[in-house]
């Protein structure tokens, strides 16, 4: 197997990951040349993944967990981590279904990610999530009669009491939507990003390197064909579609979905779904060889989010949706079918990854930036700059 992943620069590099998952952040930042050197994870699966791999984790629920006994796990005392990375599970601030935000008891696993930070005191930190938590709202929890009649009242946003509390420990922010697509990965995934710098350094969101349209082929968007195209007929283990599905399918063409079916079968291939409101752009959806991938998701033969190969009749494999997330070749995933896509599904990309950890060494490094006595020209930088923030979607937070 490949260790690079893990080789250590001269320098501190040292990160502590939280709720590392599968390891797609990690990878990702070792690539750009950090040095992971502890994990955690609750979830069997991921901590078997984890281990298979050579990674050294604490396999156990992180509010059981002393930041102390991390620093010890760790080899590294309070103040020296130049990186604590996690994303705390993000279903209480989705944009699908209920959004009990912080009122849901997995919500306040982010005040242990803030806890962590508080005691081992990092030079930075990237805390990474679903894109619902910009607007997830902080409900009004009732303790008396009387306040239970007003069970709806709005106390602001699960983001802006994040904020807050980094603040209150001194540490400066930056923050916003990224888009894999834009970082070299052939899937559009949006998420939530926060980075997090202890000594006011200034801080910035990963610069897009990748684009739709570019005269360069090697800065465009990279397509689903680019990714797994040499996979069609040799794609290791995979879920299957069930018969009924399956007919309806093979009725769906390249980059099509249940709007191409012919309309007197749609009410039954739709079922209870027919007449329910949305897009529903995921039901009976093949994948186009020409295009990024949708979102990977933690299922891909969910009625409602079927991810079907190009041009067989199959869902994407494990290995395609190892692929499409960039995981190493030699990646070992652990634990069931079901287990594995649910790791690949709910990691964040590797090269969106690699993207923040570049960002964070430069700014280390003091080399982001042409330091210039003015900006030269006409107005054609100014406009480059603005679409470049456009594309990184970055908000300041000081």
């Amino acid at each position: 197997m490949d260790t690079s992943h893990f080789k250590g620069g001269d320098k501190n590099r040292a990160v502590i990951s939280l709720f590392s998952g599968a390891m797609g952040l990690d990878i990702g930042l070792a690539k750009a040349g950090l040095d992971i050197v502890l994990g955690q994870d609750f979830d069997a699966s991921c901590v078997a993944t984890m281990c298979a791999n050579g990674y050294k984790v604490i396999g156990r629920d992180v509010r059981d967990i002393d930041p102390a006994d991390l620093l010890r796990q760790a080899g590294i005392m309070r103040g020296e981590t130049f990186l604590i990375c996690g994303g705390p599970p993000c279903q209480p601030f989705s944009t699908a279904g209920k959004r009990l935000g912080i009122n849901d008891p997995r919500g306040s696993l982010f005040m242990d990610f803030i806890r962590m930070i508080d005691y081992i005191r990092p030079r930075f930190f990237i805390m990474e999530n679903v894109k619902g938590i910009m607007s997830a709202p902080l409900k009004y929890v009732p303790v008396t009669e009387r306040d239970k009649d007003d069970p709806e009242q709005r106390l602001g946003t699960v983001l802006e009491v994040i904020l807050s509390e980094f603040r209150k420990l001194g540490y400066k922010t930056v923050y916003g939507i990224l888009d894999s697509v834009n970082y070299g990965v052939p899937q559009f995934r949006e998420r939530f990003v926060l980075i997090g710098s202890r000594d006011n350094e200034d801080i910035f969101l990963p610069i897009p390197t990748h684009f739709q349209m570019h005269q360069d082929t090697s800065y465009r968007w990279r397509t689903l064909r680019e990714a797994i195209g040499n996979m069609e007929y040799d794609c290791g283990e995979c879920a299957a579609f069930s018969q009924d599905r399956l007919a309806f399918l093979r009725l769906v063409p390249e980059g099509g979905n249940w709007r191409n079916l012919a309309a007197d079968i749609v009410p039954k291939a739709m079922g209870g779904a027919y007449k329910s409101s949305g897009g529903k752009v995921g039901f009976y959806r093949r994948l186009s060889y020409d295009q990024p991938s949708p979102t990977l998701v933690t299922s891909p033969v969910q009625k409602a989010t079927m991810m079907c190969h190009p041009t067989q009749d199959r869902p994407l494999s494990i290995r395609e949706y190892a692929r499409i997330q960039q995981f190493p070749n030699d990646w070992i995933f652990m634990g069931t079918s079901a287990a594995k896509y649910r790791q690949i599904g709910n990691a964040v990309p590797v090269g969106l990854a690699a993207a923040l950890g570049k960002a964070i060494i430069s700014v280390a490094d003091n080399s982001a930036a042409i330091h210039t006595k003015r900006f030269r020209g006409t107005d054609v930088h100014q406009r480059l700059k603005e679409a470049i923030e456009i594309g990184g979607s970055s908000y300041a937070n000081k």
